[in-house]
């Protein structure tokens, strides 16, 4: 019985873990969202709670009575915390051992840190930010992900270490505003230091620093106590930014920092956008018994003012004064210039979310008194009324065309200019709000000055707001919904509250501005989220494929002669100079290697081929694509992980001469001794031998008990190798091995597809060949010749290394019982040819690793294609 039992128990354990694990992976960005949403709402209603005694007046009184000295004092410890902050890159550049001009770097990490800390969500992040940047640079994936992943590790160790040190010294300032006992803190504190000093012990040479599965590799002991410094200067001037608008000795500076420092950390860990309201929680429920909860606040809306909408415009500011001099002719400019370029849209994307933030919250906050009665003497009251309803609505469009703003949408730019003038005049009819309509007019010049970079003409209601963008909307909302409680605390609500229309009357007038806000976001969010099913793609038509084969004939490219297996989808650019072929798996549209025709045309058809595939609810991926195209995806907001690389040799030094060639001069000996013959056929006697052919073919399958594969592989089809040439080898009249040969009408290179050989071919066939075939190419004209990728060669192994390229690598390693990862770099590098990093492209998250899932299964015919190689 007691068996049964534990069998019965096991297996409904099992049923469990097969239910809610699968969910959990599926929903894993809907559940984040969601969890994103929960937070800003108990933090909101805490905040709520904790400022019961407030007066909305009482925070406008202490804004008003904040001196100038202060705010002079915050904004210059605002710039030493920037200047601190590009120190971060600095550092991670030089850990990674790569060298950049400093004005490129520190104008980087300012947009950065300028971004991430207003928005700080995926498309609006720093590490957005620094991979448009740094691919513009040279870098490549590799380095700006361990660039990244320093710069965050750097800033939360720091952020650990300052803020245990400072409690060890202020503990008993700080217990009170805790409700924990000194000992506890000074204990919590000495336990994370010993824990972090003990890691860097082990790592004080840059050893490996292991943790159960976990490797790690820190830097030395001078890197990090470089850092820990540049964190510290960081900290301390970002924490005194706050420190000087708060009241004078309301708290110590040392106390204050450790609490500054438990926020910012509270803060990065909820995954709310900026913070936003998790920050004002700490604070205010740790300060609010050392000082006036309503001065606190007047400080926090003060601090995100200065310190993060400042910079953000200082560094519009600086971008475009570059944009409008033009002074490219200097060497150090024109690199500055090309960033900033390519940095602008998402800057003024950033500035369009502050000011839907901020018409949204304006709509539910009262006018003041003096320019309501300003008011009365000259406008109606419909007209106030319906400025104040229109301009909440404007804030939410802003929202969506922000977005566009950020993919450079023409349309997006176009909406921006109307909504920014309708909005500015809405601001001066509903509240003779001068700085409201300032910030608007300053949009409006950073537009108006960046119109070339709003040059691709997509549907801007064509693009579905994703889950990040859907997420900074609905924390605009709970904010609003929050400021409004808040504001109107002391109102009795009533349903007739809704209906009272007069000039006093401003809690009604904030009531319907959050509906309506609250109702077309919810319209909003339900558009973006009904997308359409996924849709399958059809295969390329007689047209299309002719089409597209003569763009093949007309670039450089040999292996985009893929395309006449005709087993994929083709995507052509708007002006038929360019395509994309790509196929479908799950929720994959996996495009083969990058756009095939003149770089020019790349740009808009990677932007067409993404926003087709989002449409249809997919996501959009890259596959084997080379370093030339990364600054286009980059643009797009897609990151690249290696795949492995490409081997090219350069035909015009090609010959068997010297030590480096004995090898394969012997081989090429063998094969002339034991009767090789080699000859290319062409196309058009291809036909006349495909039964000998298959017959090859047949038997080199059955003899590795695999099948033929697709997508990036041609199979054996007879039409689809009687388009290019064939290489043969005979031995005794009698075919024994061939290849077929990718040639385009450049010359520039040539590729092999299949290459398959009989079970009793002579030993060393391919290699002579192989050798053969070169020296015939060489003769024709040809200038290089593409062996082909090695999957997953050339992976970083070093523990800074992203951890797609150290689990790439160690697979290489260690993964021959599933793949000939090692013989096939082995057999390619016999040739010595150049190593060509070849990527897959796609979004962030888990999307990479479910992209190069779909890509192997739609090489393979599905699982059981793969599992039978």
């Amino acid at each position: 019985m007691t068996s049964s039992s534990n069998e019965l128990e096991a297996n409904d354990d099992q049923q469990a873990d097969d239910g809610w694990r699968p969910f959990l992976r599926r929903n894993q960005r809907y559940i984040s969202a969601i969890g994103t949403l929960l937070i800003i709402a108990l933090f909101g209603a805490a905040i709520f709670h904790l400022t019961a005694e407030v007066q909305y007046d009482d925070v406008t009184s202490a804004l008003a009575d904040t001196r100038w000295t202060s705010i002079a004092a915050a904004i210059l410890f605002t710039a030493l915390s920037f200047f601190a902050l590009t120190f971060y890159d600095v550092g991670a550049l030089d850990y990674i051992k790569r060298k950049l001009p400093y004005a490129d770097v520190a104008l980087t990490a300012a947009c950065a840190y300028a971004v991430g800390n207003t928005a700080g969500f995926g498309p609006l992040s720093g590490g957005a930010i620094r991979y448009r940047s740094y691919s513009r640079l040279g870098l490549e994936p590799e380095d700006i992900a361990r660039i990244i992943a320093f710069v965050t590790l750097a800033f939360g160790l720091g952020l650990a270490t300052v803020g245990c040190l400072s409690l060890l010294t202020v503990a008993e300032y700080v217990a009170p505003l805790t409700g924990l006992e000194p000992f506890w803190l000074r204990a919590i504190a000495i336990v994370v230091l010993a824990g972090l000093l003990m890691v860097l012990v082990v790592a004080r040479n840059g050893h490996e620093f292991s943790l159960g599965r976990l490797t790690l590799r820190l830097p030395d002991s001078k890197v990090s106590s470089r850092q820990f410094l540049v964190t510290a200067l960081d900290l301390g001037a970002s924490a005194t930014v706050l420190y000087v608008l708060l009241p004078a000795g309301a708290i110590g500076w040392p106390a204050f920092l450790a609490i500054y420092c438990v926020a910012v950390g509270l803060g990065v860990l909820s995954h709310v956008p900026a913070g936003l309201g998790v920050f004002e929680t700490v604070i205010v429920a740790t300060l609010g018994r050392a000082a006036d909860v309503d001065t606190i606040l007047g400080a926090l809306v003060l601090y995100r003012l200065i310190y993060h909408v400042l910079p953000l415009l200082i560094a519009i500011i600086v971008i475009i004064g570059m944009e409008v001099r033009q002074f490219a002719g200097h060497p150090a400019a024109s690199s500055l210039r090309r960033v900033g370029g390519r940095l602008t849209p998402l800057l003024l994307a950033t500035l369009a979310l502050v000011l839907a933030l901020m018409l949204v919250l304006s709509s539910v906050t009262p006018t003041p008194h003096e320019n309501l009665a300003f008011l009365q003497n000259y406008v109606s009251l419909p007209i106030i009324e319906g400025a104040h309803f229109l301009a909440s609505l404007l804030g939410l469009v802003l929202v969506i065309v922000a977005r566009g703003l950020a993919l450079r949408l023409d349309g997006a730019w176009w909406a921006s200019i109307v909504i920014a003038l309708a909005a500015l005049m809405l601001s001066l009819l509903k509240a003779v709000a001068v700085g409201e309509a300032a910030m608007l007019a300053f949009f409006l010049g950073g537009l108006l000055v960046s119109r070339r970079l709003f040059v691709r003409p997509a549907s801007l209601f064509g693009q579905a707001l994703t889950l990040p963008w859907l997420t900074a909307l609905g924390v605009i909302c709970f904010g609003a919904f929050v400021v409004l409680l808040f504001v109107y605390r002391d109102v009795e609500y009533s349903h007739e509250l809704w209906w009272q229309f007069e000039f006093s009357a401003e809690a009604p007038r904030g009531l319907r501005a959050l509906l309506g806000v609250t109702i077309g976001a919810s319209a909003v969010a339900i558009w973006s989220l009904m997308r359409p099913a996924t849709t399958a793609i059809e295969p390329a038509s007689e047209d299309e494929m002719e089409r597209a084969i003569a763009i093949v004939d007309s670039q450089d490219m040999s292996d985009a002669n893929l395309v006449r297996m005709g087993d994929k989808s083709i995507m052509f650019s708007s002006d038929d100079r360019a395509f994309i072929m790509y196929g479908q798996r799950a929720r994959s549209w996996i495009a083969l290697f990058d756009p095939v025709g003149p770089p020019d045309a790349w740009p808009d058809l990677i932007w067409q081929f993404i926003e087709t595939a989002r449409a249809n609810g997919c996501r959009a991926v890259f596959y084997q694509v080379s370093p030339l195209g990364l600054a286009y995806y980059a643009d797009a907001g897609l990151r690249a992980f290696r795949l492995g690389e490409l081997a090219l040799v350069d035909l015009t030094r090609f010959e068997l001469k010297g030590g480096k060639w004995a090898n394969l001069r012997q081989q090429v000996s063998r094969g002339q001794r034991e009767g090789l013959e080699f000859s290319v056929v062409e196309p058009s006697d291809v036909p006349g031998i495909l039964p000998e052919l298959a017959a090859i073919s047949d038997a080199w399958l059955a003899h590795h008990s695999a099948r033929e594969k697709g997508f990036s592989l041609g199979a054996f089809d007879p039409e689809y190798l009687a388009s290019q040439p064939v290489a043969i080898l005979k031995c005794q009249g009698r075919i024994v091995a061939f290849a077929n040969v990718l040639v385009t009408g450049t010359r520039e290179e040539a590729s092999v597809d299949l290459m398959r050989f009989s079970p009793d071919a002579p030993k060393g066939s391919m290699d002579f060949l192989f050798v053969q075939l070169m020296e015939h190419l060489k003769a024709q004209g040809y200038r290089h010749f593409n062996l082909g990728m090695a999957p997953l060669s050339g992976m970083s192994s070093r523990q800074i290394a992203p951890a797609w390229d150290r689990a790439g690598n160690a697979f290489f390693e260690h993964g021959e019982r599933f793949y000939n990862f090692k013989g096939l770099r082995a057999f390619k590098s016999k040739f010595h040819p150049r190593w060509q990093a070849r990527y897959l492209v796609a979004s962030g998250g888990l999307n990479p690793i479910l992209a190069l899932m779909d890509a192997t299964f739609l090489i393979g015919g599905g699982l059981k294609g793969v599992i039978t190689k």
